[in-house]
């Protein structure tokens, strides 16, 4: 299993939010980089960073923090999937330039799948399906807009499409480290035949360890991020748990 640190960039910033409500972010760190080289430093292997300003607005708006955060990562060895605001060709190949190592597709794989699939064919390996429900019902736009469409119809469109991963999450729970919805997640996984990282709600080690048990249904990694800035987790501690998995 893989633990992926998070990373929310929000003004330049990194925060977390709870259940997506940007007038609610607390501030944990005011240098991106610096809190990518903790991370790193602790042994993290694979960060995952989102530009929340960019999801809202359809387009990079914390490129310098990413850059930062990209810059660390590579020179440690390390990989980095970034989300948020990523809507063309010209964005991913960008991204993928400056050294991302996969990019997240959330709002393009509801308005368009035809590009997602077509991005999976150029950049092999490279693409990653985001999946954010609420209630079910995927949420697009920086989670403004929720569609009629469910979580696991969206992941089915994507089956033999070459997607990297799937990453869903659980919007109820996000930031509000009220447990992983695993049985939700491990149903995906089971439906789409897609690796599924699953995001949302992680408060413990026991919240890690019940994701883990689910790989056999193809969950494959969770993302981690107040639990880890609030100490209620330490990453080398998840890190071995992930390990040993």
């Amino acid at each position: 299993m893989i633990v992926f640190p998070a990373i929310d960039l929000k003004d330049g910033r990194c925060v977390r939010l709870v259940r997506g409500e940007m007038g609610a972010a607390t501030v944990f760190n005011d240098d991106p980089g610096d809190q990518a080289r903790q991370f790193l430093r602790a042994g993290a292997r694979f960060l995952h960073v989102v530009d929340l300003n960019g999801a809202f607005e359809g387009r990079a708006a914390n490129a310098p923090a990413v850059e930062a955060i990209v810059a660390e990562v590579r020179s440690a060895g390390a990989q980095v999937q970034l989300g948020g605001g990523i809507r063309s060709a010209a964005d991913i190949a960008r991204w993928l330039d400056v050294g991302v190592t996969r990019v997240i597709l959330g709002t393009q794989a509801l308005r368009d799948p035809p590009f997602v699939i077509e991005a999976c064919r150029r950049w092999p390996g490279r693409i990653v399906v985001g999946i954010d429900a609420r209630g079910g019902r995927v949420a697009v736009a920086g989670w403004a807009e929720t569609s009629e469409v469910t979580a696991t119809e969206l992941a089915q469109r994507f089956r033999d499409a070459g997607v990297a991963a799937i990453v869903y999450t659980d919007i109820d729970r996000d930031g509000a480290l009220q447990g992983v919805n695993v049985e939700a997640t491990a149903a995906l996984a089971r439906a789409c035949g897609v690796p599924v990282i699953a995001s949302g709600g992680v408060a413990s080690l026991d919240d890690l360890r019940a994701v883990a048990a689910r790989r056999a249904d193809g969950v494959i990694g969770a993302i981690t991020g107040r639990a880890l800035y609030d100490g209620r987790i330490s990453l080398p501690d998840a890190l071995c748990l992930a390990a040993a998995s």
